[in-house]
C-alpha cells in the first residue's frame, strides 16, 4: 500500500492536472523548467509521471501534521553518490598502522584516563559505510528544524500564489512543503556526502554515531590527514594520537551513559524551538523561479531563514555548547597525557585543534540547515580546566564528575577553573581549601 496520500487519498484525474498545469503556464510558471527538477523532460507526456514522481517522493507521509516530511532514504542516496566520488578501499599498509596505534593507544589511555570500560575493535569504515552509519545521528539532529521550516516556508509560497491558482492547487500547501522537505533532503545529502570526505572517525562531530559505543576510522581520510602533517617517517605517531583521541571519546561516552542522549536531546530541542524570519520567505517567493532552484538552495546553504535567536534560545544553546567544550575539553586533555611520550605530540595535538576549531565547507553547510554549530568554542578553555582538576585531585576523582550531569563544571567554572577545583576539593575533604580560607580571612584584619 502506498504510504502517500495526496489529493485526499484520491488519485488525481489527469484532465485536471493538465488543466492546472495550463493555469500555472499563464502565471509564469515554466513547465520544462519543473518537470527538469523532477528528472523528466518536459513533455505534455511526462505530466503525469512527473505528479506521480511528487507522490512518491514529495509529498509527506500521512498523516500530513507528523514528521519532518524529509525523504531521508533521498538524502542517504544523494550523500552516498558523492561519497563515492575519489573514494579508495583501504590499504594494507595503513590497516597495519591503525592497528598498531590500537595496542599501543589501549595500554596509554589506561594511564591517563581511571575510566575502565572495555572498547571493542575498532571498525574500519569506507566513506560510504560512514554516510550509512551516521545518518541517524544527523537525522535525530535535523529533523525538528525540517519539520518547522518546511512548514514555514510552504506557508510563506502557498501565500503568494494567485488567488485563481490557490483555488485549483487546494492541495498546494502539502505539495510546496513536500518539495521544500525534498529540497533540505538534497541538502543534507549533499552536507554529509562531502562531510565523508572529511570525517575521520565516528565521533568527528564530539557525539558518536554508534549508540553502542564503539571506535571507528574513516580510513581513506585518516591517511590523507596523517600524509598532510608531513612527518614523514614518524607517522606512527599521528595514528597513535588520533586512534588515543577517538577511544578517549568512546571511554567517556560508554561510562557516561547518560551523556550522548542527553545533549542530542538538548540538540533537539533547541532546535524545535527555532524561529524563521517570515518575511524573509516571503521575499524569497516573492521572486521565486523555478527555473533556478540554486536560489533555494543558496537560502538554506546560507540560514537566510533563521530568525534572530531569542533568550530562551540563547540561554539553550550556551549549554549545548558548554557541554560540548567539556566533551572535547576532557578528551584534548586525557589524550596530550596518555601521548606524552611522543616526540610529535605537540604539533600534532596543535593540527588537530585548529581542524576542530574551523571545520570544513560540509559541516559548515550542515550547521547552517540546523541553525547551531557543532565545533566546540570553548576547546582551549575547558582542557585547561580538566588539566588542572587533574593535577589537583587525580585522574581517579576528576573523572567522576562524569559520573551524573549535575556534577559537572558550568559555564561560569570554565572561566574560574581555580574556584571550581577549590570547591571539589573542599566537597571531597582533601587539600586545604579550608586553611586558605582562614588565611584569606586574617589577611584582611
Amino acid at each position: 500500500m502506498n504510504d502517500f496520500e495526496p489529493f485526499g487519498g484520491q488519485q488525481p484525474d489527469p484532465d485536471e492536472l493538465r488543466r492546472i498545469w495550463e493555469e500555472m503556464m499563464k502565471q509564469g510558471f515554466d513547465p520544462e523548467a519543473l518537470a527538469k527538477a523532477g528528472g523528466f523532460d518536459g513533455s505534455p507526456e511526462s505530466l503525469k509521471k512527473l505528479f506521480e514522481n511528487i507522490q512518491g517522493a514529495f509529498l509527506i507521509p500521512t498523516p500530513p501534521v507528523e514528521g519532518s516530511g524529509v525523504n531521508w532514504q533521498a538524502a542517504a542516496t544523494r550523500a552516498k553518490d558523492l561519497a563515492k566520488v575519489g573514494a579508495l578501499l583501504p590499504d594494507e599498509k595503513s590497516k597495519q598502522q591503525l592497528n598498531d596505534a590500537f595496542s599501543i593507544a589501549q595500554l596509554w589511555l589506561a594511564e591517563a584516563t581511571q575510566i575502565s570500560d572495555p572498547v571493542s575493535e575498532p571498525k574500519i569504515l569506507s566513506r560510504v559505510l560512514w554516510v550509512d552509519d551516521a545518518l541517524p545521528l544527523f537525522k535525530l539532529l535535523a529533523e525538528p528544524v525540517a519539520d518547522r521550516m518546511n512548514r514555514s516556508l510552504a506557508e510563506a509560497i502557498q501565500t503568494q500564489l494567485p488567488e485563481e491558482i490557490s483555488e485549483a492547487l487546494k492541495g498546494a500547501g502539502d505539495i510546496m512543503r513536500s518539495a521544500s522537505a525534498m529540497m533540505f533532503a538534497m541538502q543534507l545529502g549533499q552536507a554529509l556526502g562531502l562531510l565523508s570526505k572529511e570525517a575521520m572517525t565516528g565521533t568527528e562531530i564530539g557525539l558518536p554515531i554508534y549508540v553502542e559505543q564503539r571506535p571507528a576510522f574513516v580510513l581513506q581520510n585518516l591517511a590523507e590527514f596523517v600524509k598532510s602533517l608531513e612527518l614523514g617517517s614518524e607517522q606512527d605517531q599521528a595514528y597513535i594520537y588520533l586512534v588515543l583521541r577517538e577511544l578517549a571519546h568512546i571511554k567517556l561516552f560508554k561510562h557516561s551513559k547518560w551523556l550522548r542522549e542527553k545533549v542530542v536531546a538538548q540538540i533537539r530541542e533547541y532546535a524545535a524551538g527555532i524561529t524563521f524570519d517570515t518575511s524573509a520567505m516571503e521575499e524569497m517567493s516573492e521572486d521565486f523561479d523555478p527555473q533556478n532552484p540554486a536560489q533555494l538552495q543558496q537560502a538554506l546553504e546560507s540560514g537566510a531563514f533563521l530568525a534572530e535567536r531569542s533568550p530562551s534560545q540563547l540561554a539553550a544553546l550556551e549549554i549545548i555548547e558548554t557541554n560540548l567544550a567539556l566533551i572535547e575539553g576532557w578528551v584534548d586533555a586525557v589524550t596530550s597525557e596518555a601521548a606524552k611520550r611522543l616526540p610529535k605530540s605537540e604539533a600534532i595535538r596543535e593540527a588537530v585543534r585548529r581542524r576542530r576549531a574551523t571545520g570544513g565547507p560540509a559541516e559548515r553547510t550542515f550547521q547552517s540547515l540546523v541553525g547551531l554549530e557543532l565545533r566546540p568554542k570553548r576547546l582551549r578553555e575547558a582542557s585547561t580546566l580538566w588539566k588542572i582538576i587533574g593535577d589537583a585531585v587525580g585522574s581517579e576523582r576528576r573523572d567522576a564528575l562524569w559520573d551524573h550531569p549535575d556534577f559537572l563544571p558550568t559555564a561560569q567554572d570554565i572561566d574560574n577553573p581555580e574556584k571550581f577545583v577549590a570547591k571539589v576539593k573542599s566537597d571531597l575533604g582533601i587539600g586545604d581549601a579550608m586553611d586558605q580560607a582562614l588565611r584569606d580571612l586574617l589577611g584582611d584584619v
